[in-house]
């Protein structure tokens, strides 16, 4: 059996609330709806690759069990330095600390996503790695930064798309995993399953 293509009437599902993740989809014009899964992250340790893959599998997994029918994207991304994986602050001190930690200093983003055929079978998982390089912080910068809200539900505590962007000194690797989704790996992904055609997807095709 040869699954549909992701198209207007048969829209690839993401499994996240995300709306950065909903923003990157809807930025490159890829026809999705959005699903929102109960998968609890939870403190996790393990190598940061494999704790990413397999969150998103479980996030993926979880949405088609509930009845949902079409290509199935999942991605969970978590921020990692000196081994350690920094996950979402509980509060305002928390996030103060992981600013701190991350202070003049580089450290890696990884997004492990998967993607399930409408069959309910994974056939891609993936970790892609991005190096971000945050300038030193003054108390007074990390405060002011935590008293804005953004660090709050952030992994790593900041947004690069966001105020946060004013921390970043320099990236190593793709921007788009470090808001979220790696956009590129995921679209390439896509393609050589057959859930895409061609991309991207446009009502018209001009010869050039």
């Amino acid at each position: 059996m040869i699954s549909r293509t992701i198209s207007d009437d048969y829209p690839l599902i993401l499994a996240s609330a995300s709306p950065r993740r909903k923003d990157l989809l809807m930025q490159v014009g890829l026809p999705f709806t959005a699903l929102h899964s109960e998968i609890e992250e939870g403190n996790v340790s393990g190598r940061p690759e494999e704790v990413a893959c397999s969150l998103a599998q479980e996030k993926a997994m979880w949405i088609y069990e509930t009845g949902a029918e079409g290509w199935i994207l999942a991605a969970d991304t978590i921020v990692v330095i000196n081994h350690v994986i920094l996950g979402k602050p509980g509060d305002e001190k928390d996030a103060g600390g992981m600013l701190r930690a991350l202070a003049g200093r580089e450290h890696q983003v990884v997004t492990g996503f998967s993607i399930v055929s409408p069959e309910g079978t994974e056939v891609h998982g993936e970790a892609v790695t991005t190096r971000v390089s945050i300038k030193p912080l003054t108390d007074k910068e990390i405060k002011r930064y935590v008293n804005t809200g953004e660090p709050m539900g952030k992994a790593g505590s900041y947004a690069i798309q966001g105020i946060g962007a004013f921390m970043v000194e320099g990236i190593t690797g793709s921007y788009t995993n470090v808001v979220g989704l790696p956009v590129c790996a995921v679209i390439e992904a896509l393609k050589r399953l057959g859930a895409l055609e061609s991309f991207p997807i446009s009502p018209e095709m001009h010869e050039l």
